[in-house]
């Protein structure tokens, strides 16, 4: 919108230029208060022993009846979606090896590896639903409740082993694959991913335990 005076367009340009200083100032406040509400490693931790507890009291306290019950928002039954909530697990027992790797390349290796993953994000969620459809019926429930033990009890052991300078190194990630998937991200936050991907499958569930919770 130009002014009704000889310097309106001129006070466009520089309104535009300010408004987008002060947008840019914006972007970096939240990107730095973004990195420092990032969860430290004793937190971490202490959310991995959160989620092994409850998880095996999901388990324990569900009939056979809610756990084939539907889900609230997915197309899994409560079954399948506990198995998928695991499954964010078993991908990071393995994904933190690759951040392991890419986080010592070039900043571009990663990149284009991430833009390769990108193209091929609709198979990788076809793969994703179909997996959890037959997961927890294949392995039965003690075998997915050790199985969740197992495998936070080595992400946990893994989390302790790794140097503050490995953990603050990070690679790029294909954001079409999960919506807690950033451009960015380090092994500290790679960590903490599958607690949220967790917890956000876990308001979904229809059992009466996790109403409860």
């Amino acid at each position: 919108m130009s002014l009704d005076t000889p310097e309106g367009p001129a006070t466009d340009r520089a309104d535009e230029r300010m408004g987008k200083v002060l947008r840019a100032g914006l972007a970096l406040t939240s990107g730095a208060a973004t990195r420092e509400a990032t969860m430290d490693q004793d937190q971490i931790y202490a959310e991995l022993d959160r989620v092994r507890d409850d998880f095996r009291g999901l388990l324990d306290s569900a009939t056979v009846g809610e756990l084939r019950q539907p889900t609230n928002g997915t197309k899994w039954n409560n079954e399948q979606l506990l198995f998928h909530m695991l499954f964010g697990y078993l991908l990071v027992r393995n994904l933190r090896l690759i951040v392991w790797g890419f986080s010592r390349l070039p900043d571009s290796a990663s990149r284009r590896f991430a833009f390769v993953l990108n193209a091929g994000t609709r198979p990788f969620h076809v793969v994703n639903y179909v997996g959890s459809l037959f997961g927890a019926r294949v392995l039965g429930y003690a075998r997915i409740q050790g199985l969740m033990d197992r495998v936070v009890t080595g992400l946990q052991r893994s989390l302790r082993a790794q140097s503050d300078e490995s953990l603050a190194r990070g690679m790029h990630f294909p954001v079409g694959w999960d919506p807690y998937f950033r451009d960015f991200m380090t092994l500290l936050e790679v960590y903490h991913y599958p607690t949220q991907h967790y917890d956000h499958h876990r308001r979904q569930l229809t059992l009466a335990s996790a109403r409860q919770g």
